[in-house]
């Protein structure tokens, strides 16, 4: 079966991996560059999502900490092991016990897969792990681990697994439009498919609308912005923004400090990069738990746009699921993290073969 796939980023190529090793030829269409927009601005973690347990969601959060494991078995070079220390300090939203029972589920959903248990921690052992830790009010704190990647580099390993296999990837090829017959449109050329598989992140939605396709997920597009600041960090964190009690990450990556992420709706044709009111926000989350950095400090910002489907009006509460819809020979995905791709391009397989 020859299959079209439309879209670059870490879930287009798990995808087109996916169907080749299903015994399919495939051919990949990306507007840009293979891995340059959302995929590449990720938090840089492989992880099942401690948060996620919150809302209940505990097939996802399962299904991630498997494929955590996967990424860090199978690339070492690019994925490893990551501690983060989860601090408690006494003007906290959440009890001790609340965060305690989270990371023991964490750990159970991980099962054989895990990769280190949590553990507490006591305030002089914290301040010697990280002594850029603020001391005052701080109770203790719960260690635990996930991976980090280079997500990158990662990405461009399984467009090198896609070539092996003889897939065929096409570079500032944009879709114009797609059908459920099979036909794939670009500037220049048409295409016909045995499938056509929409995969195009954010820009799924809109690539529909153009074909005339209607109805299938509404996505909501959520822009993720970071720091990186010019200053080492021994150990992760997990914390809490002070303004808003949203969860809140700094990590060590690649000799700086990575802040992240924030999460803000913006259009399709909006700049994707961070503000200036984000860039200032997560500073001022930063500085709240370690000794403060100024902007002259910060080294690069960047920013992703999430396809994220559309749920409530709250987007820190969205899920970060996936869903895949067959409607004749398209086949249309929407949302999805980057730690599941693997998983969610094996199952992009399974539908279209079928």
């Amino acid at each position: 079966m020859r299959v079209g796939v439309v879209g670059g980023g870490i879930n287009g190529l798990s995808t087109a991996w996916a169907l080749l090793q299903a015994g399919h030829e495939v051919e990949l269409f990306e507007r840009g560059e293979l891995m340059r927009a959302t995929s590449s601005a990720s938090t840089k973690l492989l992880h099942g999502g401690l948060r996620y347990l919150e809302h209940g969601e505990l097939r996802l959060v399962r299904e991630s900490l498997q494929e955590r494991n996967w990424w860090l078995r199978h690339v070492p070079d690019l994925a490893q092991p990551l501690r983060l220390v989860l601090p408690v300090y006494r003007s906290a939203s959440r009890p001790r016990w609340k965060l305690k029972a989270g990371l023991w589920l964490y750990d159970r959903l991980a099962g054989r897969q895990g990769i280190g248990a949590h553990g507490w921690r006591s305030p002089a052992q914290l301040t010697a792990l990280a002594p850029e830790l603020r001391a005052p009010g701080l109770r203790g704190g719960y260690v635990f681990y996930d991976g980090q990647m280079d997500d990158y580099r990662l990405g461009l390993w399984v467009a090198e697994r896609v070539r092996e296999l003889g897939g065929v990837l096409h570079e500032h090829a944009e879709v114009r439009r797609i059908s459920e017959e099979g036909a794939l449109e670009t500037a220049g050329e048409s295409h016909e498919f045995d499938r056509v598989v929409n995969v195009a992140g954010p820009w799924a939605e809109r690539l529909n609308a153009a074909s005339g396709i209607q109805g299938g997920c509404r996505l909501d597009p959520v822009r993720g912005s970071h720091l990186l600041l010019e200053r080492p960090l021994a150990v992760g964190f997990l914390l809490e923004a002070p303004r808003d009690r949203r969860p809140f990450f700094a990590l060590p990556y690649q000799g700086r400090t990575l802040v992240g992420t924030t999460e803000v709706r913006q259009g399709l044709d909006e700049p994707i990069r961070c503000s200036p009111e984000e860039r200032d926000y997560l500073l001022e989350a930063y500085n709240h738990y370690f000794r403060p950095a100024d902007r002259e400090e910060i080294a690069e910002t960047f920013a992703g746009l999430r396809p994220l489907i559309r749920g409530g009006t709250d987007v820190n509460r969205a899920s970060r699921e996936y869903r895949i819809e067959q409607r004749g020979r398209l086949v249309i995905v929407c949302g999805g993290k980057w730690t599941t791709a693997r998983r969610l391009g094996q199952e992009v397989a399974r539908t279209a073969g079928g």
